[in-house]
Protein backbone atom coordinates (compact mmCIF):
# COMPACT_ATOMS: atom_id res chain seq x y z
CA UNK A 1 0.00 0.00 0.00
CA UNK A 2 2.56 2.41 0.74
CA UNK A 3 4.59 1.41 -2.33
CA UNK A 4 1.42 2.61 -4.41
CA UNK A 5 1.03 5.44 -1.91
CA UNK A 6 4.45 7.34 -2.78
CA UNK A 7 4.23 6.21 -6.31
CA UNK A 8 0.85 8.25 -6.69
CA UNK A 9 2.78 11.28 -4.87
CA UNK A 10 5.47 11.19 -6.70
CA UNK A 11 3.44 11.27 -10.23
CA UNK A 12 1.14 14.07 -8.74
CA UNK A 13 4.61 15.65 -8.34
CA UNK A 14 5.44 15.48 -11.70
CA UNK A 15 2.43 16.52 -12.96
CA UNK A 16 2.77 20.04 -10.21
CA UNK A 17 6.44 20.54 -11.83
CA UNK A 18 5.14 20.68 -15.41
CA UNK A 19 2.38 23.09 -14.52
CA UNK A 20 4.34 25.35 -13.09
CA UNK A 21 7.34 25.85 -15.15
CA UNK A 22 4.95 25.96 -18.19
CA UNK A 23 6.94 25.51 -21.28
CA UNK A 24 10.22 24.69 -19.32
CA UNK A 25 10.98 28.82 -19.37
CA UNK A 26 14.60 27.84 -17.03
CA UNK A 27 18.01 27.79 -17.65
CA UNK A 28 20.58 29.21 -20.63
CA UNK A 29 21.95 32.56 -21.01
CA UNK A 30 21.09 35.43 -23.59
CA UNK A 31 23.83 35.15 -26.33
CA UNK A 32 24.02 37.97 -29.29
CA UNK A 33 25.69 35.91 -31.76
CA UNK A 34 22.02 33.49 -32.59
CA UNK A 35 23.20 30.91 -29.90
CA UNK A 36 19.74 30.09 -28.36
CA UNK A 37 18.32 31.66 -25.09
CA UNK A 38 15.67 30.72 -22.63
CA UNK A 39 14.45 32.82 -19.59
CA UNK A 40 18.13 33.15 -17.47
CA UNK A 41 18.28 37.28 -15.56
CA UNK A 42 18.94 39.41 -18.01
CA UNK A 43 22.39 40.78 -17.64
CA UNK A 44 23.20 44.20 -16.62
CA UNK A 45 23.29 45.84 -20.23
CA UNK A 46 20.18 44.93 -22.40
CA UNK A 47 20.86 42.38 -25.35
CA UNK A 48 21.08 43.55 -28.61
CA UNK A 49 17.77 42.95 -29.42
CA UNK A 50 15.99 44.84 -26.52
CA UNK A 51 17.95 48.24 -28.03
CA UNK A 52 20.03 47.71 -31.11
CA UNK A 53 23.87 48.46 -31.34
CA UNK A 54 25.54 50.96 -29.37
CA UNK A 55 28.12 51.59 -32.16
CA UNK A 56 28.08 55.43 -32.42
CA UNK A 57 25.20 57.48 -34.27
CA UNK A 58 25.56 58.48 -38.02
CA UNK A 59 29.35 59.12 -38.50
CA UNK A 60 30.48 57.32 -35.45
CA UNK A 61 30.28 59.70 -32.64
CA UNK A 62 32.43 59.29 -29.87
CA UNK A 63 30.12 57.53 -26.65
CA UNK A 64 28.65 60.34 -24.28
CA UNK A 65 29.12 63.10 -27.55
CA UNK A 66 26.01 65.41 -27.45
CA UNK A 67 23.60 64.79 -30.49
CA UNK A 68 23.19 67.51 -32.91
CA UNK A 69 20.49 69.32 -32.99
CA UNK A 70 17.64 68.15 -35.62
CA UNK A 71 17.46 71.40 -37.02
CA UNK A 72 14.50 72.06 -39.83
CA UNK A 73 12.78 68.83 -40.01
CA UNK A 74 12.35 67.35 -43.24
CA UNK A 75 10.03 64.16 -44.29
CA UNK A 76 11.00 61.58 -46.84
CA UNK A 77 8.97 59.20 -48.99
CA UNK A 78 9.74 55.75 -48.21
CA UNK A 79 8.29 53.31 -50.92
CA UNK A 80 8.28 50.95 -47.80
CA UNK A 81 7.29 52.74 -44.55
CA UNK A 82 5.38 55.64 -46.10
CA UNK A 83 6.09 59.15 -45.05
CA UNK A 84 8.97 59.04 -42.89
CA UNK A 85 9.90 62.20 -40.35
CA UNK A 86 13.76 63.00 -40.79
CA UNK A 87 16.63 65.24 -39.02
CA UNK A 88 17.88 68.14 -41.63
CA UNK A 89 20.42 65.80 -42.29
CA UNK A 90 17.71 62.99 -43.46
CA UNK A 91 18.48 60.74 -40.67
CA UNK A 92 15.26 59.35 -40.01
CA UNK A 93 13.86 59.86 -36.22
CA UNK A 94 11.93 56.97 -34.39
CA UNK A 95 9.42 56.32 -31.51
CA UNK A 96 9.61 54.16 -28.49
CA UNK A 97 6.04 52.05 -27.63
CA UNK A 98 7.52 52.24 -23.88
CA UNK A 99 6.71 55.97 -24.33
CA UNK A 100 4.15 57.54 -23.90
CA UNK A 101 2.57 60.97 -25.51
CA UNK A 102 -0.19 62.12 -22.63
CA UNK A 103 1.76 62.90 -21.15
CA UNK A 104 4.73 63.20 -22.96
CA UNK A 105 7.50 60.74 -21.17
CA UNK A 106 10.93 59.13 -22.13
CA UNK A 107 11.76 55.75 -20.82
CA UNK A 108 14.98 55.59 -22.78
CA UNK A 109 17.65 56.96 -20.74
CA UNK A 110 21.13 55.18 -19.38
CA UNK A 111 22.51 52.32 -22.05
CA UNK A 112 19.21 52.80 -24.13
CA UNK A 113 19.61 56.64 -24.78
CA UNK A 114 23.33 55.50 -25.89
CA UNK A 115 22.10 53.30 -28.56
CA UNK A 116 18.53 55.62 -29.02
CA UNK A 117 19.87 59.03 -28.78
CA UNK A 118 17.18 61.49 -27.78
CA UNK A 119 16.63 64.45 -30.14
CA UNK A 120 17.33 67.40 -28.53
CA UNK A 121 14.32 70.17 -28.61
CA UNK A 122 16.29 72.83 -29.30
CA UNK A 123 16.70 74.56 -32.88
CA UNK A 124 13.74 72.22 -34.09
CA UNK A 125 11.41 73.20 -36.81
CA UNK A 126 8.32 71.47 -38.53
CA UNK A 127 9.04 70.08 -41.71
CA UNK A 128 7.94 72.17 -44.20
CA UNK A 129 4.04 71.15 -44.94
CA UNK A 130 3.12 69.63 -41.69
CA UNK A 131 1.12 70.88 -38.35
CA UNK A 132 3.76 73.19 -36.46
CA UNK A 133 1.64 72.94 -33.31
CA UNK A 134 3.16 68.89 -33.22
CA UNK A 135 5.85 70.27 -32.26
CA UNK A 136 6.59 70.16 -28.55
CA UNK A 137 9.39 69.15 -26.41
CA UNK A 138 9.87 67.10 -22.58
CA UNK A 139 12.00 67.26 -19.84
CA UNK A 140 14.24 63.89 -19.63
CA UNK A 141 15.38 62.63 -16.48
CA UNK A 142 19.03 63.86 -16.71
CA UNK A 143 17.24 67.99 -16.80
CA UNK A 144 17.79 67.51 -21.05
CA UNK A 145 14.99 68.98 -22.97
CA UNK A 146 13.85 66.37 -25.97
CA UNK A 147 11.79 66.86 -29.07
CA UNK A 148 8.13 65.80 -29.37
CA UNK A 149 6.16 65.59 -32.21
CA UNK A 150 2.51 65.11 -31.13
CA UNK A 151 3.64 64.58 -27.48
CA UNK A 152 5.89 61.25 -28.67
CA UNK A 153 9.67 61.76 -28.02
CA UNK A 154 12.07 61.27 -30.86
CA UNK A 155 15.22 59.33 -31.09
CA UNK A 156 18.02 58.95 -33.81
CA UNK A 157 19.38 55.15 -34.10
CA UNK A 158 23.12 54.80 -33.85
CA UNK A 159 23.08 51.84 -36.56
CA UNK A 160 21.63 54.20 -39.12
CA UNK A 161 24.87 55.40 -40.89
CA UNK A 162 23.47 57.98 -43.76
CA UNK A 163 20.23 59.78 -45.04
CA UNK A 164 17.49 57.21 -45.98
CA UNK A 165 18.15 54.22 -43.87
CA UNK A 166 15.74 53.01 -41.22
CA UNK A 167 17.37 50.15 -39.76
CA UNK A 168 15.33 50.95 -36.24
CA UNK A 169 12.06 50.18 -37.45
CA UNK A 170 10.68 47.53 -35.84
CA UNK A 171 13.44 46.16 -33.31
CA UNK A 172 12.63 44.90 -30.07
CA UNK A 173 8.85 45.51 -31.52
CA UNK A 174 9.04 48.72 -30.06
CA UNK A 175 11.07 50.93 -32.37
CA UNK A 176 9.03 53.04 -35.09
CA UNK A 177 10.05 55.53 -37.78
CA UNK A 178 7.77 58.13 -36.78
CA UNK A 179 5.49 59.45 -39.28
CA UNK A 180 5.08 64.00 -39.65
CA UNK A 181 1.89 63.66 -37.37
CA UNK A 182 4.03 61.26 -34.82
CA UNK A 183 2.28 58.31 -35.39
CA UNK A 184 4.04 55.02 -36.49
CA UNK A 185 5.60 55.38 -40.16
CA UNK A 186 5.23 52.10 -40.87
CA UNK A 187 2.21 52.21 -43.75
CA UNK A 188 -1.20 51.87 -40.66
CA UNK A 189 1.31 50.63 -38.59
CA UNK A 190 -1.65 51.41 -35.73
CA UNK A 191 -4.46 49.67 -37.59
CA UNK A 192 -4.71 47.09 -39.42
CA UNK A 193 -2.17 46.84 -42.99
CA UNK A 194 -3.01 47.30 -46.04
CA UNK A 195 -6.25 45.36 -47.49
CA UNK A 196 -6.23 44.07 -43.91
CA UNK A 197 -9.69 44.12 -42.22
CA UNK A 198 -10.75 45.99 -39.16
CA UNK A 199 -11.30 44.10 -36.28
CA UNK A 200 -8.72 41.12 -36.46
CA UNK A 201 -7.94 39.48 -33.31
CA UNK A 202 -4.76 39.63 -32.01
CA UNK A 203 -4.19 35.67 -33.55
CA UNK A 204 -6.78 34.42 -36.45
CA UNK A 205 -6.44 32.10 -39.16
CA UNK A 206 -6.47 33.09 -42.87
CA UNK A 207 -6.34 30.66 -45.65
CA UNK A 208 -3.22 30.67 -48.40
CA UNK A 209 -3.77 29.46 -51.51
CA UNK A 210 -0.14 27.24 -51.20
CA UNK A 211 0.28 27.17 -47.55
CA UNK A 212 -3.62 26.08 -46.51
CA UNK A 213 -4.75 27.49 -43.04
CA UNK A 214 -2.05 30.01 -41.59
CA UNK A 215 -1.96 31.83 -38.55
CA UNK A 216 -1.96 36.14 -38.87
CA UNK A 217 -1.45 38.88 -36.48
CA UNK A 218 -4.18 41.70 -35.16
CA UNK A 219 -2.76 43.90 -38.68
CA UNK A 220 -3.56 40.40 -40.96
CA UNK A 221 0.27 39.79 -41.09
CA UNK A 222 1.56 36.20 -41.54
CA UNK A 223 3.30 34.95 -38.55
CA UNK A 224 6.65 32.72 -38.45
CA UNK A 225 8.10 30.07 -36.79
CA UNK A 226 12.12 29.35 -36.39
CA UNK A 227 13.29 26.25 -36.72
CA UNK A 228 16.49 27.23 -34.57
CA UNK A 229 13.95 27.31 -31.36
CA UNK A 230 13.24 24.98 -28.98
CA UNK A 231 9.65 24.70 -27.11
CA UNK A 232 10.92 22.34 -24.26
CA UNK A 233 12.59 24.28 -22.57
CA UNK A 234 11.28 27.17 -24.69
CA UNK A 235 14.46 29.17 -26.32
CA UNK A 236 15.00 31.77 -29.12
CA UNK A 237 17.80 31.82 -31.51
CA UNK A 238 17.05 34.85 -32.88
CA UNK A 239 18.68 37.85 -31.49
CA UNK A 240 20.26 40.75 -32.05
CA UNK A 241 20.05 41.67 -35.62
CA UNK A 242 17.61 38.64 -36.13
CA UNK A 243 15.19 40.55 -34.43
CA UNK A 244 14.80 43.66 -36.82
CA UNK A 245 14.16 41.06 -39.36
CA UNK A 246 11.89 39.03 -37.15
CA UNK A 247 10.01 41.12 -34.93
CA UNK A 248 8.39 39.41 -31.82
CA UNK A 249 4.83 38.96 -31.69
CA UNK A 250 3.81 40.92 -28.47
CA UNK A 251 1.54 39.19 -25.98
CA UNK A 252 -1.89 38.67 -27.13
CA UNK A 253 -4.43 38.61 -24.51
CA UNK A 254 -5.89 34.27 -24.18
CA UNK A 255 -9.98 36.08 -24.91
CA UNK A 256 -8.72 37.67 -28.35
CA UNK A 257 -7.52 34.40 -30.19
CA UNK A 258 -10.32 33.06 -32.86
CA UNK A 259 -9.55 29.56 -34.51
CA UNK A 260 -5.53 28.86 -33.26
CA UNK A 261 -4.85 26.61 -30.44
CA UNK A 262 -4.50 28.12 -27.29
CA UNK A 263 -2.15 24.78 -26.11
CA UNK A 264 1.04 26.50 -24.79
CA UNK A 265 -0.23 29.53 -24.92
CA UNK A 266 2.17 31.62 -22.46
CA UNK A 267 4.37 34.70 -22.85
CA UNK A 268 8.06 34.11 -23.56
CA UNK A 269 9.87 36.46 -21.18
CA UNK A 270 13.09 36.65 -23.04
CA UNK A 271 16.50 37.00 -21.45
CA UNK A 272 17.12 40.42 -23.57
CA UNK A 273 13.55 42.01 -22.13
CA UNK A 274 11.24 41.14 -24.62
CA UNK A 275 8.03 39.35 -24.42
CA UNK A 276 7.01 37.50 -26.83
CA UNK A 277 3.79 35.64 -27.20
CA UNK A 278 4.22 31.90 -28.14
CA UNK A 279 1.91 28.76 -29.50
CA UNK A 280 2.50 25.41 -27.99
CA UNK A 281 5.27 27.02 -26.30
CA UNK A 282 6.80 27.70 -29.48
CA UNK A 283 8.12 31.47 -29.86
CA UNK A 284 6.29 33.33 -32.65
CA UNK A 285 7.64 36.19 -35.05
CA UNK A 286 6.43 38.53 -37.91
CA UNK A 287 9.02 39.23 -41.07
CA UNK A 288 10.12 42.67 -41.87
CA UNK A 289 10.32 41.90 -45.51
CA UNK A 290 6.14 41.02 -45.58
CA UNK A 291 4.75 44.70 -46.62
CA UNK A 292 0.76 43.59 -46.43
CA UNK A 293 -1.31 41.08 -45.57
CA UNK A 294 -1.70 37.60 -47.71
CA UNK A 295 2.46 38.21 -48.15
CA UNK A 296 4.51 35.24 -47.23
CA UNK A 297 8.20 36.25 -48.47
CA UNK A 298 9.59 34.62 -44.71
CA UNK A 299 8.69 31.48 -46.02
CA UNK A 300 10.85 28.61 -46.11
CA UNK A 301 13.75 31.21 -45.63
CA UNK A 302 17.02 29.99 -44.87
CA UNK A 303 15.34 26.84 -44.88
CA UNK A 304 14.72 27.56 -41.20
CA UNK A 305 11.23 29.95 -41.48
CA UNK A 306 8.00 29.13 -41.64
CA UNK A 307 4.35 30.38 -41.35
CA UNK A 308 2.70 28.62 -38.64
CA UNK A 309 -0.98 26.56 -38.95
CA UNK A 310 -3.59 26.92 -36.23
CA UNK A 311 -2.15 23.80 -34.86
CA UNK A 312 1.36 25.21 -33.99
CA UNK A 313 3.23 23.23 -36.28
CA UNK A 314 5.06 24.60 -39.53
CA UNK A 315 3.46 25.18 -42.58
CA UNK A 316 4.35 23.71 -45.88
CA UNK A 317 7.34 22.42 -44.26
CA UNK A 318 9.16 19.91 -46.32
CA UNK A 319 8.61 16.62 -44.65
Amino acid sequence: MDTWRNASLAVAAVALLALTTACGQEGSTASPNGQAVGNAAPAQRPADGAYGSDSGYGSGAAEGEEPGEAGQLAVWDSKKLGKVLTDSEGFTLYRFDKDTSEPPTSNCDGDCAKVWPAVPAQGAEAAAGTDASLIGEVTRSDGTKQLTVAGWPMYRYAEDTGPGDAGGQGVGGTWFAAAPDGKKAAVNADGPADGGQAGLAGLSVREDPELGDIVVDKRGMTVYRFKKDSAWPMKSACTGDCLQKWPVVAPVPKNDVEGVTTKGFVTFDRPDGIKQQSLDCWPLYTFSGDAKPGDTNGQGVGGTWYAVSPEAKLAGAPE
